[in-house]
């Protein structure tokens, strides 16, 4: 129960802005500050510390090449990533195609052992029609296809 009264308490203080007419401002954006009654101005550059400056630029430059790191990793990683992909591709292809193979194999070997079946059938069946006539009865039985 009190889940449910503090999802509705939860859910109006979010619509209460919006159902007010009030403009939402994005946490840290200049509107935003504005509204807090803050702003910000750059001081001139005859009043800025030449320290904090350089520290600042310092800072700056940290951050970029840590930045261009990362970005070089992430490169390296998804380059890696695509590789892999396309080797598991190239190897659930060959997996793929030595399947088929190997159905089409299994049936082929199926087929000529049907064959044999009903060749080794017929020739029995002539073989016993020959003896019961009484003759003399010479012939090879098929040949086995393995």
């Amino acid at each position: 129960m009190h889940r449910i009264i503090l999802t509705g308490v939860a859910a109006l203080a979010v619509a209460a802005p919006a159902l007010a007419g009030t403009p939402q401002a994005v946490p840290g954006s200049e509107e935003w500050l504005r509204m807090r009654g803050e702003t910000y101005h750059r001081a001139p550059d005859a009043e800025q510390d030449p320290a904090e400056v350089d520290a600042t630029a310092r800072l700056n430059a940290e951050i970029a090449a840590r930045n261009e790191a990362a970005a070089q990793t992430e490169a390296e990683a998804q380059a890696a990533w695509e590789a892999e992909q396309a080797k598991w591709r190239a190897e659930a292809a060959a997996a793929e195609t030595a399947r088929v193979q190997w159905e089409a194999d299994a049936a082929a070997a199926e087929a000529a052992r049907a064959q044999y079946e009903r060749d080794r059938a017929a020739w029995e069946a002539e073989m016993a029609r020959c003896r019961a006539s009484g003759r003399r009865c010479v012939s090879a039985p098929p040949a086995t296809p393995w």
